[in-house]
Parts: C-alpha cells; structure tokens; sequence
C-alpha cells in the first residue's frame, strides 16, 4: 500500500533564505514551488509551497505562510529533526563545509547504526546528515533486534513510574 514518503512538509519564515540553505548549502535541487491563494475552503491566503528533491525522488518542502501565525524556535533534536542519509565521505566533507561556512554544526556522533553530523537550518529545524555502519541492517532488523520487546519494556517501566 504505502511505497515511500513522497514529501515532508515543514514552516520556513523566508522562502530565499531557506532555498539558500537546502539547494546552495545541502545541493539539493529546488524542484518546485506552488503559489496558494486560496485555501480550498475559499479563505484567501498568500503561501509559497516549495520542494527540494532528495536522489530518491522524495522531497522536503516548506510552506512560507505570512498570513498565518506560527513560532518559529530552535529545536532540539529529540522534539523534532530532519534525517539525510549521505555515504561517509560526503558526511566527512559536509562537516567541514558547514564549520568553514559558519553553520551550527555539531558530530560526528557514533550512533552504532549510523555515524552523525548535525546542523540547524534559518528556520530552526535541526538537520541531521547520517552515514550508515556495516553494523546497521543487522541493528536495524526488527526480526533480531528486539525492538518490541524494547519497546513493551519502556510501557512497562513508564507505567510504574
């Protein structure tokens, strides 16, 4: 039923400013923006709907909306993060990119499965580059790794206070 993740959509407080980060700063292509003027229930709007296209032909896209509310605030990385997949030679070269350019860039960090590097974008968002490990398959094969039993221990143990 479900084949992949098309897109995943996030607010950006300006439009360029964003661009100039997904496209000049992580090479990923402007594939396409959408004007909106009006919602489909008739509301008059003004929103710039954009889309970076991944290599896997999925996207991450940004709504600019500034007819609509919305705090914008840096977030940390277990509330909310954006995770790339590179090969280790492209993590190694980003992390110096993104030190020599100025960007918060923190890592590598040895997760086991995957080895990370992290940066935060104008809008706030954290955006995690990530190498997988040989270890990473076997790590992350539900039939060996026990994640429901993991997972069913953390109920357990969060129930009991």
């Amino acid at each position: 039923m479900i084949q992949k993740l098309h897109h995943s959509a996030y607010r950006c407080r300006d439009s360029e400013e964003t661009r100039s980060f997904y496209e000049d700063f992580l090479g990923l292509p402007l594939a396409g923006a959408l004007e909106i003027k009006e919602t489909k229930s008739g509301r008059k709007t003004h929103v710039l709907h954009t889309f970076y296209e991944l290599d896997d032909g999925s996207y991450l896209a940004f709504f600019e909306a500034p007819d609509r509310p919305f705090e914008f605030k840096p977030q940390h990385d277990f509330d909310l993060h954006i995770a790339l997949e590179v090969d280790t030679a492209a993590l190694h070269e980003m992390f110096a990119k993104g030190k020599a350019e100025g960007i918060e860039t923190r890592g590598v960090v040895d997760h086991g499965f995957v080895h990370s590097i992290y940066f935060r974008d104008p809008n706030g968002y954290v955006i995690e580059l990530t190498a997988k490990t040989p270890a990473h398959d076997r790590m992350m094969d539900p039939a060996t790794n026990g994640a429901r039993a993991i997972l069913d221990q953390w109920q357990v143990e969060k129930s009991q206070g």
